[in-house]
């Protein structure tokens, strides 16, 4: 990268830290430090969510999935889409009336109300780890990018540096941090990407005429997948708007409900057709870019081999002149944090009040102290570190880490939501059975029936579980 470039990266990092350090003695409770002070707009809230839910991980995965199969990969975010608006229809109002109540931090405070102690116990630990295999997707996503941009940086060198800037502000700065930042990146990321990278890209490479030449009709085709796809992307993502703690905290740091539901809307807009289709045309530019030799030179040359994610960062280095590429790095690497630090967030308010205040409950008040939501913060950016220094794919991992939380926590949701009558027991069996007949299947690595992804096979079990121990459970009124 040219000095010019580095120099923009470099600025906008410091102006990312600059915006913790401005909330660091804005925070003064833990209700400041996790949900904002429950006074914050739709419009930072919507750009919040969809910052937080596509992410540098859904963008840098996006472009994994436009190098590989081209346009019809924007499927993947329609079912974001349909998941925010049923939310926004069908959840938002209840959470929200319910947090304003209760004065809720976290997700599974939900399942203390409609269950027990116990059940929030186990949706706490699901909710920390899944957050936690979350957070490394993004610093990893972010390591790819880095790598991409600065040859002479290993990938795990580069998931340090990504760790050390993320936590950093949020660890300083808290949620209201992380919002503010994450209508700043999302903004920079969509002008960025709509008004100076694909232009740009879309020239460089040789224009309508060079790219239909490279590539098939089937790149340009939204039918180029398969049905199993679209069933295992709607039951990983769609649900994930009912249990992502995230989401949730959002929901509780809105000014009212109806300031929630408009967000929930924007979130949707945003992320189909406007971010889906900006990220795969990204990847089948960076795909036209391989198959005419533009890559050939840092010694890629067989797709057969090729890390479908590096498309893009490649595509951005290579052909970007200068001044451009810094922008267009800090746009994807603002995707990146504005993921990362909400799902830091959110795996802290969980092991904070959701495992740790239920293991010393003596110590609750305590816990108004802001510096051991900080400490706990840290300490888990640290081991989401250590995690994204293990793993090689971006999607996967944040595919594994939906359905660990999905496949776990759906079922029982929708159960203390709508049902009159609920069992804790039948809602922590369905937990465990229903987390644990995904990961099962994950470690085992065997083909299933029809390809089908293993979180339909965890939901299915966790949903026979809870709806049978339910009924029989509270027919014979047995609690424990």
């Amino acid at each position: 990268m040219h000095y010019i470039d580095i120099a923009i990266f470099f600025i906008y990092f410091i102006a990312m830290i600059g915006i913790g350090f401005y909330f660091f003695n804005k925070n003064k409770t833990d209700e400041d430090f996790y949900v904002g002070g429950r006074n914050i707009g739709k419009w930072h809230i919507g750009l919040s969510v969809v910052a937080t839910d596509v992410g540098g991980g859904f963008s840098i995965g996006l472009g994994g999935l436009g190098f590989v199969i081209g346009l019809a990969g924007s499927w993947l975010l329609f079912t974001g889409l349909i998941g925010a608006w049923i939310a926004a229809v069908f959840l938002v109002p209840k959470v929200w009336e319910l947090s304003k109540l209760k004065k809720l931090l976290t997700f599974p405070q939900l399942f203390e109300h409609f269950y027990d102690n116990r059940v929030a116990f186990v949706a706490g630990i699901i909710s920390a780890i899944g957050y936690i295999g979350f957070t490394s997707s993004q610093m990893l996503a972010g390591a790819k990018l880095a790598n991409a941009a600065f040859p002479v940086i290993s990938q795990q060198t580069a998931v340090i540096i990504m760790g050390v800037i993320i936590v950093g502000y949020t660890v300083l700065g808290g949620l209201k941090a992380v919002i503010f930042t994450d209508t700043i990146q999302w903004s920079i990321l969509i002008i960025g990407l709509l008004f100076i990278g694909i232009p740009v890209a879309y020239k460089l490479v040789g224009g309508w005429e060079v790219i239909s030449a490279s590539l098939s009709g089937e790149f340009f085709s939204l039918q180029n997948v398969t049905w199993q796809q679209i069933i295992n992307w709607t039951v990983t993502i769609v649900p994930i708007w009912f249990v992502g703690m995230t989401l949730y905290q959002r929901i509780y740091a809105s000014k009212s409900a109806k300031e929630a539901q408009k967000a929930w809307f924007i979130a949707g807009i945003f992320e189909w057709p406007v971010m889906a289709f900006l990220g795969v045309t990204f990847g089948l530019l960076a795909r036209v870019a391989f198959v005419n030799g533009m890559f050939q030179h840092l010694g890629y040359s067989d797709p057969n081999t090729f890390d479908s994610e590096l498309g893009l960062p490649l595509l951005l280095v290579n052909v970007l002149p200068v001044g451009l590429l810094g922008i267009l790095m800090s746009a994807y690497f603002s995707a990146i944090m504005s993921t990362a630090d909400s799902c830091l967030m959110a795996s802290s308010g969980n092991v904070l009040t959701d495992i740790y205040m239920k293991l010393n409950s003596r110590r609750k008040e305590k816990m108004k102290n802001i510096r051991v939501s900080q400490i706990i913060t840290l300490i888990l950016g640290v081991f989401a570190v250590l995690l994204a220094a293990k793993m090689t794919n971006v999607l996967e991992l944040m595919l594994y880490s939906y359905a660990f939380m999905v496949s776990g926590l759906f079922i029982p949701v929708i159960g203390a939501l709508y049902l009159k009558k609920r069992n804790p027991v039948a809602a922590l069996v369905s937990m465990l059975l229903g987390g644990g007949t995904t990961i099962s299947l994950i470690i085992a690595n065997t083909r299933l029936p029809l390809d089908l992804d293993p979180n339909i096979f965890g939901i299915t079990i966790s949903a026979i579980v809870f709806f049978t121990l339910n009924k029989i459970l509270t027919t014979y009124k047995i609690t424990s």
